[in-house]
């Protein structure tokens, strides 16, 4: 397990009451919450900054070729989602436990993203297919509880909304079982979920996690209909990737999107193929200071861990892809949350306490965007949606994220955010459907 100790910008107000303010300030700091802000007028309780431990939910791919998930499952620490509730109620955070969700739901996200009133409205027909390697016994019943939990519709294989397949396209015919990977299936689908309620499931299960039979499921993801493919895998790139692009991931009319990685500054495969979108990660907080009343930075927690981004070794540039100082493909496009310490909140059970989960990583990011394309719409015939946010750059419909770094590099937007566009976030994160539409 890695731990981290996110250093994140702290919420000071004006003090009135500075006995009380020492109380909450020296309260939180003895029970290990990390550094504590200046105390609220009226509570007395200090906003925390995020403090996290987490544990990877699949193993590093020790062979070539092979593939990794990008969930991270937090184990300890405050949360931001439990550092603004217990804020905003004047006490004390308390530590996370399974019984309760501890970090973003459905509601947070599309109000940090503009899409609110396209989750309610949009999405109706779409099929968001989720590709990820092994079999989760509980996915379906997991899922469930979630939707229940949160208010949503019921998404079932009974009533048309959920279905599971192999790579092969079998129902009943399905891969080996595995822990790690059922936690990654878990977040994949809750957020799917989340962000667009109204769209059918696909849950497309490669019988490992080869870059072989991981494309195969894609594969059989736009055989059986959809048009947006969630990938939340990743690992080395090699010289094989552009034999891959071609067999696996050139789907025109199909979004296609792939987590960037969560080992920091460096490029990752799939998220270098030319032809999908894609994703990086950041830091999400509330900022009431703001009109849109959320903030985000690059998601880096340390030199290893962080959300990916870099000039690919293999991979051709796309054409819509302008940056000069990249040759090849430039990873990312765009961005959502990604950081454990500002993460989501999941339901999980297999090989696990069942219960709520806090997760992280590009993981969270790459179903995220996946969903908003759903909600603006089928993408047109013979396009490659990768472009769609390209369209849109510079315009209010991506929040551009100006601050933060996920390494050091010798070309500055290779790692680190500035103004347009830059490596770790891509144009920024969605404000609404538009940039992803086309």
């Amino acid at each position: 397990m890695r731990t981290t100790h996110p250093d994140r910008p702290v919420i000071r107000r004006s003090l009135r009451r500075m006995g009380a303010a020492a109380l909450g300030t020296a309260a939180l700091v003895l029970a290990g919450f990390g550094t504590a802000g200046a105390a609220d007028a009226q509570s007395g309780v200090a906003k925390v900054a995020p403090h996290v431990s987490w544990t990877r939910a699949c193993a590093t791919p020790t062979k070539a070729d092979v593939a990794a998930c990008n969930a991270k499952r937090v184990t300890s620490g405050v949360t931001e989602y439990m550092a603004e509730k217990a804020y905003a109620k004047g006490v004390t955070p308390k530590a996370a436990d399974a019984t309760t969700p501890s970090g973003f739901g459905p509601t947070d996200l599309r109000a940090a993203y503009g899409l609110t009133s396209a989750a309610a409205s949009n999405g109706s027909g779409e099929t968001i297919a989720i590709v990820d390697a092994y079999n989760d016994p509980n996915a379906e019943a997991d899922l469930a509880t979630y939707r229940s939990y949160y208010g949503l519709s019921a998404c079932t294989t009974a009533n048309g909304c959920f279905k599971k397949v192999s790579q092969t396209g079998s129902t009943t015919s399905l891969p080996t079982s595995n822990t790690g990977w059922a936690e990654e299936i878990s977040l994949d689908l809750d957020m799917a979920s989340a962000i667009c309620p109204n769209c059918k499931i696909l849950l497309v299960e490669a019988k490992s996690a080869t870059m072989a039979n991981l494309g195969t499921a894609v594969n059989e993801a736009v055989t059986l209909g959809a048009k947006f493919v969630s990938n939340s895998y990743g690992g080395s790139e090699s010289s094989s990737d552009s034999t891959y692009d071609t067999s696996y991931f050139k789907h025109t009319g199909v979004a296609i999107t792939v987590s960037a990685g969560d080992e920091a500054y460096g490029a990752e495969y799939p998220a270098a193929s030319q032809y999908v979108t894609s994703v990086g990660g950041t830091a999400l907080t509330k900022a009431t200071s703001t009109t849109r009343g959320w903030t985000e930075t690059v998601w880096k927690t340390s030199s290893t861990e962080g959300t990916g981004s870099g000039c690919s070794a293999y991979d051709a540039k796309p054409s819509w892809q302008t940056d000069t100082g990249c040759t090849k493909r430039m990873i990312s496009d765009v961005s959502a949350v990604a950081d454990p310490a500002t993460g989501v909140a999941v339901y999980d059970s297999y090989g696990i306490t069942a219960g709520w989960y806090t997760f992280g990583g590009t993981s969270v990011s790459s179903p995220i965007i996946a969903g908003v394309y759903a909600l603006a719409g089928t993408p047109s015939s013979g396009s490659y949606p990768a472009k769609f946010p390209y369209t849109a750059a510079g315009t209010s419909a991506l929040n551009d994220v100006t601050s933060g770094n996920n390494g050091t590099c010798t070309t500055s937007y290779f790692c680190t955010a500035t103004t347009g566009y830059d490596g770790p976030t891509g144009w920024g994160t969605p404000e609404g459907v538009a940039a992803f539409t086309g």
